[in-house]
């Protein structure tokens, strides 16, 4: 069990420990001993200590050093020992669920802690009461040898990750299947490292429904084909690879009125590829910072806090699009004019599409979909392109537009490398800020 947030002090440990936590987690406290002086400007990139920013002036700012928090922990772990002397334990296992050492303070008189009943919180199991100790003893059985890429998929793509030789196999997969595809991806980073495999070489095809995490940090050379549906986190932390998904060929109802991917599908995602014949969840590509997707409707949430890539939705989408959006581009089929009530303009602005290379990527990651899903939504969309086109939204945030412009800027004086990169962000710091699009 672990414990964490806002644990500050020894005490703190002592306490979560007598509740029975073994491990303790610190955040704040540790980016306050390295300097952080608590502004809450994570996210404006004008942090005045040089913490949580990429400006290089202010980073100059920075003083902290590793053996800060080397010495705070060493004063939490004293302050730990001097409370374990006065209860009388010599090791912090015998602190461990050892909850007849805490009461609830009786001086408290606020309304909001009448009533409150902690007798289950403090409630001391015996050792042996139900057949464990009340601290670690064994090692966890988390089922990974009984994995589907354990039992089955590391045999099969042994020729890729040791040869490089081609893989094309098809297998059913159920939902209690949970991140397929990962620890085959994590064999074929150990041998080819970030370069990966060539595109396609291990081409996986799975028909059923995938549990949660399918196809999680799968690399470049990996293509993981679903026929069927699959549970939330889909594609999580995808690092290359490629990920297509579409309803069972003999289902009857409309994909892109049916949630076929849960929810937070792409978390975290930077680089690869993404085709959904279908509607996602909640959170479709949150944190999203460099893959390409394709999806035909998206719940609520779409694009939070994504920093670069492309993302296009052929259709609806939920409430509160691109909230805290800094980077990356969406492109929204508004086909009744209606997105705009669902975006959040906080960060990024709407925009009509003017440029004709601008049509045509988004032509050809649609021909993509079309291609790899046989989705009859993008056909008919190709089919009447020239009128479909000029439906779609663009979405692009107001400080990565100025950030593209300052960067095209310089390029057309001759500037490139790290010039170019000083360059445009001299001239996109100086820019005026855009509040809205048009």
């Amino acid at each position: 069990v672990e414990a964490d947030g806002q644990m500050k002090t020894a005490r703190d440990i002592v306490i979560a420990a007598l509740l029975g936590a073994e491990e303790f987690g610190f955040a704040t406290t540790s980016l306050v001993v390295m300097g952080c002086i608590m502004m809450r400007v994570c996210q404006e990139d004008s942090c005045p200590v040089g913490v949580a920013t990429q400006n290089p002036e202010l980073r100059k700012n920075f003083t902290g050093k590793p053996e800060h928090v080397e010495n705070f922990m060493r004063y939490l772990a004293q302050g730990v020992r001097e409370y374990m002397a006065k209860i009388g334990v010599r090791t912090l296992n015998e602190l461990v669920g050892r909850t007849e050492k805490l009461e609830m303070k009786k001086a408290i008189r606020h309304w909001k802690a009448e009533g409150i009943d902690l007798s289950k919180i403090l409630y001391k199991a015996e050792p042996g009461e139900e057949g464990e100790s009340l601290y670690n003893t064994c090692d966890q059985d988390h089922g990974i040898d009984d994995s589907l890429d354990i039992k089955t998929l590391l045999k099969i793509c042994d020729p890729a990750i040791k040869r490089k030789e081609k893989v094309n196999t098809t297998l059913p997969i159920h939902n209690t299947d949970r991140v397929v595809g990962t620890i085959v991806g994590n064999e074929v980073t150990k041998v080819h490292g970030e370069e990966g495999l060539p595109d396609d070489t291990i081409h996986i095809k799975f028909y059923g429904s995938a549990g949660q995490s399918f196809g999680a940090f799968i690399p470049k050379g990996m293509t993981l084909e679903l026929e069927g549906d699959a549970n939330d986190y889909l594609g999580k932390g995808l690092s290359g690879g490629r990920i297509i998904a579409y309803p069972p060929k003999q289902s009857t109802f409309s994909p892109e009125e049916n949630i076929i991917i849960g929810n937070v599908a792409f978390y975290g995602a930077i680089s690869g590829e993404a085709y959904i014949r279908g509607m996602a969840g909640e959170r479709f590509c949150v944190r999203n910072s460099g893959i390409e997707a394709v999806v035909e409707a998206v719940g609520d949430h779409c694009c939070e806090y994504m920093t670069g890539g492309t993302v296009v939705i052929l259709g609806a989408t939920g409430k509160n699009f691109a909230a805290g959006m800094s980077g990356g581009i969406a492109y929204v089929y508004d086909n009744d004019g209606t997105f705009e009530q669902h975006c959040n303009c906080q960060m990024a602005g709407l925009y009509s599409i003017n440029d004709e290379g601008e049509f045509a990527k988004l032509y050809a990651m649609i021909e993509r979909h079309y291609e790899y899903t046989g989705s009859s939504l993008a056909a008919g969309m190709l089919d009447e392109w020239q009128d479909v086109r000029t439906r779609f939204v663009k979405v692009y945030p107001h400080d990565y537009k100025r950030a593209m412009e300052a960067m095209e800027s310089v390029m057309k004086e001759g500037m490139a490398g790290e010039e170019a990169i000083m360059a445009a962000f001299e001239k996109n710091v100086h820019a005026p800020a855009r509040v809205s699009g048009n």
